[in-house]
């Protein structure tokens, strides 16, 4: 049987309140979170980590997270972390055996990868041996020079240890440590 993660109240509150919405989504954020900005924020960026959330486009402007250029973000439940909390018809399979939605397992390891956010092709990237030039990670995500620069401050800012160094003549990045 698989192991439950532990989620912390404001986690538990983002994700419930996003099961509660046809759209999924965490934000708006609910009225019932008195955790500071900085704590929702890492709340958020655990769930998405963890595979229980995931960041998309969206066209939704209450869902909107943040934006880039044209492109609006939100972040919105997965089938796992609908899962997490308990949230879903449990439907019996072929054996009669009950399963719940036939949602993947609560891992991370386990949520299929069938679209991959261009921020989390940016931290694979980064966390590789030899991290990843400006080149790389602007052909990566297609986007332009300066967008990824900010990119790299975000990840900072979020508490990812970025350190630069050079691989030839360009100037290679690389997370040190995560957040």
């Amino acid at each position: 049987m698989a192991r439950t993660p532990k989620l912390t109240d404001t986690q538990a509150i983002l994700l419930s309140h996003a099961a509660q919405r046809d759209s999924g989504s965490l934000y708006p954020l609910a009225d019932t979170i008195t955790a500071p900005k900085p704590a929702i924020v890492r709340s958020v960026a655990s769930l998405i980590g963890r595979g229980l959330a995931e960041e998309r486009e969206t066209d939704d402007r209450q869902a909107v997270s943040r934006t880039d250029g044209d492109l609006r973000y939100g972040i919105f439940i997965t089938a796992a972390g609908m899962t997490v909390i308990g949230v879903g018809e449990a439907a019996p399979d072929d054996e009669g055996i009950t399963s719940s939605f036939d949602a993947p397992s609560p891992t991370p390891t386990s949520v299929s990868p069938e679209r991959q956010s261009k921020s989390a092709a940016v931290v694979a990237l980064l966390q590789r041996e030899g991290g990843a030039t400006l080149p790389e990670l602007i052909a990566t995500t297609g986007w332009l020079p300066h967008t990824t620069r900010a990119a790299l401050t975000g990840l900072r800012k979020k508490g990812h240890a970025i350190e630069r160094g050079k691989r030839g003549e360009e100037t290679c990045y690389r997370i040190a440590r995560a957040a």
